[in-house]
């Protein structure tokens, strides 16, 4: 974990609610997809955990959503300025055992880590499928995105009004794959742990106090015993996860 000042590149609006930010700064502590950092708002007691989009050898992409006083701050941020970000944080997914033809699901904001795992497995040669889940066709973000990296793209709606209509379960019941990778809203976690044909690895989405393990307000049992979304997590194995009933 390493904790800078970062200047912002970029800020632009992807949907209604649906920002990209670029900030600009020591990103050496960012190694694996999947991880996130953790931003400090002016009159804010707690920072906000946002998941890496991308990154490169100078900046880090992030994309979020505007659901309340934190992030609508961020949204009215302008380029030039500056924002107090903690870097490095969480375990990441592990690439290592995703097979040749990996599946990647996405919800809504879950969609952003998927990015660069798919990047880095596209450059590892593999054959990367990616299902994005939304509500409706206006809330539909990176589609596009994800096609320019060589992934084969699904997208789905639960209006139908875009793509399949219904869950990304849907299509994934009907699909090839070695390995999957997922993140997104518990509901669909637990629908794609119970549709799922292989193993695969979960990232949770998870309300955090420090997001460094240090105040053990994001805890979650698993098979052995709890463990910090932020800190063990919060990618978890499929085999690990233990489900409140």
């Amino acid at each position: 974990m390493k904790q800078g000042i970062f200047t912002i590149g970029e800020n632009i609006a992807l949907t209604d609610s649906v920002m990209r930010m670029r900030l600009f700064g020591d990103v050496s502590d960012i190694t694996a997809s999947g991880q996130f950092i953790n931003i400090k708002l002016e009159g804010l007691y707690l920072r906000r955990p946002i998941s890496v989009y991308d990154r490169d050898e100078e900046s880090v992409t992030i994309i979020y959503k505007v659901v309340g006083k934190g992030t609508e701050q961020m949204r009215a941020m302008k380029v030039g300025e500056t924002l107090d970000v903690l870097t490095g944080l969480g375990n990441g997914y592990d690439l290592s055992v995703s097979g040749d033809k990996p599946l990647l699901l996405g919800g809504g904001v879950g969609v952003p880590p998927l990015y660069m795992l798919a990047k880095k497995l596209i450059g590892e040669g593999k054959q990367v499928s990616v299902i994005l889940g939304f509500n409706t066709k206006s809330e539909v973000f990176c589609e596009e995105e994800f096609r320019a990296l060589g992934a084969h793209v699904t997208v789905t709606t639960v209006d139908g009004s875009y793509g399949v209509k219904g869950f990304v379960t849907g299509p994934m019941a009907e699909m090839d794959y070695t390995y999957f990778y997922t993140c997104g809203p518990e509901p669909m976690l637990k629908a794609i742990y119970n549709t799922a044909k292989t193993s695969g690895q979960f990232s949770f989405e998870e309300r955090m106090g420090c997001g460094f393990g240090a105040c053990m307000g994001c805890s979650c049992k698993t098979i052995t015993g709890y463990k910090r979304i932020c800190k063990d997590g919060p990618v978890m194995r499929k085999e690990e996860i233990l489900w409140e009933k």
